[in-house]
């Protein structure tokens, strides 16, 4: 592994046209220094706002100073079980209370936190865990028979075991429990000897002592898997100096809008993304531990009436999401039972936020969606739209403080101004490299300490960027380039169109076609408007030759689509 892949905050400003685009007040650079490690980052909000709501979830409320405690018992539970300091514990939980105090907890006793997916199959599971080396596990039991089958080939020695309703306290926790096992039959058998309730080690934990280990700015914090949709799933190794400049970043990013939140109201967030995705981590949690605001758990965003019925209950001021999200809520008939007027900041990443989703979403909430760019691998957040826009650019914006990208060739020479070429980023937030992976390290990054993306973009004059396309995802059709997301973006601007995406299958002629694979809104749409549409909007070798009507898309848990998914499906 290697760890010497990043610098310090770049701090000139030669070769940054983006900085006269910064709103005022945004810093050009920003110090990471100014924390040792997310430990005492953490420790820092945890005593200034002990008496503030942390989290809310289900109607409960746990503040600072209960995750404090919590984390420093749960810590010390941690340590007693003989693991070493940099040692490996993984997380397999949706968006509970008990994910922050275990993060907290895994830090503060010097482990190192690896996010996994819940819905993970066996084989995936078995894969990260081998691969993290991973000693110990805090799994919510509803997944708990995925684990039993593949824990034997596994390092995992130490079980904690958390239930939906654990933090909610007598009542309440024993019927959200009786619920989610007996009525919803959520929790599939399992037998797991050994393992120990989340509440057990808790209370273990309390009659312990937390050893406060020494936390540096280069020890690893965070092992976060890329998803697997660009072949194998690997580790991006997050020091603790990473992720602390990407919350840093992103608070100096969002201060001009934040700023706006009466002092009287706690800057409260909506945390629908999961927790294990780098979006939700960093720009949820971590975040609000530094701001000390309110995070709302949502455990599950597919469940649109349930989110918008719990957001109902909150004034809120941060909303980050993928374009899926903002999608299906603003198309809900429940939209306009929330309260949307103190909405501040509404942050789109993951995925390209789509032109026709942005204005909807403006129109319904007054509040316009600020396209961002990250990846696993830059903590994530690399770029953004200013908070301070009052239109949908169609840009991923421009680079973060810190922050430093370029577009490049395949030889890694910086191509001309507005040609397309790979994004490669540089700053403080981009990782050490890939867990135990030196020859994936070395295809990524570049001599002069570069992260190449693989992603296509265009830079224009002003220093904002865009996406053309995943290098992959490109279809060439007699020699010309179709990038899929341009199709996308005009197909969505048909009325009666809910979803699309557009991959490239073999054609004898060609080489290869586009295929546009879509879920109607108006169930009259017929594939001849759409070619009509198209044969409007699009040059002749954009346009589809396979059309394809679905009732939905494949989509990661986090809601991208997988157009590897639909490419494997022809």
């Amino acid at each position: 592994m290697n760890t010497a892949t990043t610098t310090a905050p770049i701090a000139t400003t030669t070769g940054r046209p983006w900085l006269s685009a910064y709103p005022p007040g945004v810093p050009a650079d920003i110090e990471p220094a100014q924390y040792a490690s997310l430990v005492q980052l953490m420790e820092e909000s945890f005593q200034k706002f002990a008496a503030r709501t942390a989290y809310s979830f289900m109607g409960k409320d746990l503040t600072f100073g209960e995750t404090d405690s919590l984390s420093r018992a749960f810590a010390a539970y941690l340590q007693g079980l003989g693991l070493a300091k940099g040692d490996r514990v993984a997380i397999m939980m949706p968006n509970v209370p008990q994910y922050p105090v275990a993060v907290a907890a895994i830090l503060r006793a010097g482990f190192v936190v690896v996010n996994v997916n819940p819905l993970y199959t066996p084989r995936e599971l078995e894969h990260q865990l081998k691969d993290s080396g991973s000693k110990a596990i805090v799994i919510i039991e509803n997944f708990a028979n995925t684990l039993q089958q593949c824990i034997a080939n596994t390092p995992v020695k130490h079980v904690v075991l958390a239930a939906m309703g654990d933090m909610l306290g007598g009542v309440k926790g024993a019927l959200v429990n009786y619920v989610v096992r007996k009525v919803k039959k959520m929790v599939p058998a399992y037998s797991l000897p050994g393992a120990v309730r989340f509440k057990d080690a808790i209370d273990r934990g309390t009659r312990g002592t937390l050893r406060k280990p020494e936390i540096k700015p280069d020890d690893v914090a965070v092992l976060q898997y890329t998803g697997g949709t660009t072949g194998v799933s690997k580790g991006a190794v997050l020091l603790h100096r990473n992720v602390i400049a990407n919350l840093l970043q992103s608070e100096a990013w969002n201060q001009p809008m934040m700023g706006k939140v009466p002092a009287n109201e706690q800057p409260t967030s909506v945390c629908a993304l999961p927790l294990y995705h780098i979006f939700a981590f960093t720009v949820g949690m971590m975040l609000n531990l530094r701001t000390g605001g309110k995070l709302i758990l949502i455990p599950n965003p597919r469940d649109l009436p349930a989110v918008l019925k719990e957001l109902s209950k909150h004034k809120f001021h941060s909303f980050p999401a993928v374009n899926t999200l903002f999608n299906g809520l603003a198309n809900h008939p429940d939209f306009g039972k929330v309260d949307w007027s103190n909405l501040k900041v509404s942050v789109g990443g993951g995925m390209a936020v789509q032109g026709a989703v942005a204005k909807l979403w403006l129109e319904k909430t007054a509040c316009p969606i600020c396209e961002g760019y990250g990846l696993s691998e830059t903590s994530p957040s690399a770029s953004c739209n200013p908070v301070t826009s009052t239109a949908f650019t169609g840009t991923i914006g421009v680079p973060l403080p810190s922050t430093h990208m370029k577009c490049i060739d395949d030889d890694g020479n910086e191509v001309p101004l507005g040609q397309p070429g790979e994004i490669a980023i540089k700053g403080p937030q981009v990782m050490a490299g890939y867990w135990q992976r030196p020859d994936e390290t070395a295809k990524v990054m570049t001599a002069d300490g570069y992260f190449k993306s693989g992603d296509i973009g265009v830079m224009d004059e002003r220093g904002y960027f865009k996406i053309v396309d995943r290098k992959k995802d490109m279809v060439l059709v007699s020699g010309f380039n179709v990038y899929p997301n341009e199709v996308e973006e005009v197909v969505m601007q048909m009325p009666g169109v809910a979803e699309c995406a557009v991959v490239g299958v073999p054609d004898d002629k060609t080489g290869e076609a586009v295929k546009l694979v879509m879920v109607k809104r108006d169930p009259a749409l017929t594939e001849e408007q759409v070619r009509e549409y198209c044969r409007a909007n699009l040059t002749g070798y954009k346009q589809p030759r396979v059309i394809e009507f679905r009732t939905d898309l494949p989509k990661t848990p986090v809601g991208k689509i997988l157009r590897r998914e639909l490419r494997d499906k022809k």
